[in-house]
């Protein structure tokens, strides 16, 4: 029986992290900070054994994505646009206050985690919180179906992250979020038969600021 060990690792800071706005589909470069966190996050899994590199194709999740692919010789970045972020409709874009002002109703939905509550369609249809889980971990169990015994670095994004927390631990899609899930982090996981397993959630030591002195 073949166990699949898949590396999650969430994208680099960008502007909008940093003011808390939106990102969803629209798409964002990492900032000046995110890409320092690519470079240590690269770095950091260097002498790491994997055999692909996959990321979602928006491009803060590629280029923190790149940074591991550069340290591993015959590595390709491969790239599915099933790995990206939430699709949050029309919230794309704006500001949590402002989405909070503007559309309260909606709002108030989204924060008391009605998982079917569907976000007004803004220039990309939104989804809601059980379509997007959906998507994730079929993208997710298609990785590890797809290298069966091998181990494969996905550089995605929060929202995909917390759908393999919740997963790999059983919990409800309703439930509270009681985990951090930050930039650049890695968290690894195996599957094995199609069901997904939490090893290690959120190793940032790669990210301290001794470790990222001489990061460029």
């Amino acid at each position: 029986m073949s166990t699949t060990t898949i590396l999650l690792i969430r994208h680099g800071e960008t502007a909008w992290n940093a003011v808390r706005r939106l990102q969803g589909h629209i798409d964002i470069p990492l900032n000046p900070q995110g890409e320092r966190q690519a470079l240590a996050l690269g770095r950091a899994l260097a002498e790491e054994s994997l055999d692909a590199v996959i990321s979602s194709d928006l491009q803060r999740a590629m280029q923190t994505a790149q940074a591991v692919a550069a340290h591993h010789a015959g590595i390709t970045l491969q790239t599915s646009a099933q790995l990206r972020e939430r699709a949050y409709g029309v919230f794309e874009g704006m500001l949590y206050q402002d989405i909070q002002d503007e559309y309260p109703a909606d709002f108030q939905l989204w924060q008391a985690r009605d998982i079917d509550a569907m976000m007004p369609h803004g220039e990309r249809l939104a989804e809601s919180f059980r379509q997007f889980y959906d998507r994730v971990i079929a993208a997710l169990k298609a990785v590890a179906a797809s290298h069966p015994g091998q181990a494969v670095a996905v550089v995605a994004h929060g929202g995909v992250l917390e759908c393999a927390y919740r997963e790999a631990r059983g919990m409800q899609l309703d439930s509270p979020r009681d985990f951090q899930v930050k930039n650049a982090s890695i968290n690894r996981f195996v599957v094995e038969s199609g069901k997904l397993a939490l090893t290690s959630w959120g190793e940032v030591e790669h990210l301290a600021s001794a470790a990222m002195d001489d990061v460029i």
